[in-house]
């Protein structure tokens, strides 16, 4: 398994805001995603030092949750791996899936997140 991306991610009822607030620091819209579980878009800026986060909107949280946005090459062998350490599926074993991307959040024993991610190319 190899690490293709990994940065901060937040999701939020408020993603707007959120998103606001990082371009008032400087921030450039770098990627957008819309239709993920047909519930939620995401956003990623990047600053002119090449620092990035992403920002997700859900209408399924009362508050933020800040988690790490982990993107793989191998989503199979990257699930296996959390899950050998006690990581948890938030969706039991559901994933999102797009047809350029699977994903889903993974909870660590302890309550870190880690939104694990393949991005998948045409011909995949």
């Amino acid at each position: 398994m190899k690490i293709t991306g990994f940065r901060p991610l937040i999701v939020s009822p408020k993603a707007a805001e959120v998103i606001a607030l990082f371009e008032a620091l400087g921030f450039k819209r770098n990627h957008q995603k819309d239709g993920i579980n047909d519930l939620i878009s995401a956003v990623e800026l990047k600053d002119p030092n090449g620092a990035r986060v992403v920002v997700s909107n859900t209408s399924h949280l009362p508050q933020d949750l800040t988690t790490i946005s982990m993107n793989v090459d191998n989503y199979e062998e990257a699930y296996e791996f959390l899950t050998a350490r006690g990581f948890k599926n938030s969706q039991g074993d559901k994933l999102a899936e797009t047809p350029s991307s699977k994903s889903t959040l993974m909870v660590s024993p302890s309550g870190f997140g880690i939104v694990l991610t393949q991005h998948i190319k045409k011909g995949e």
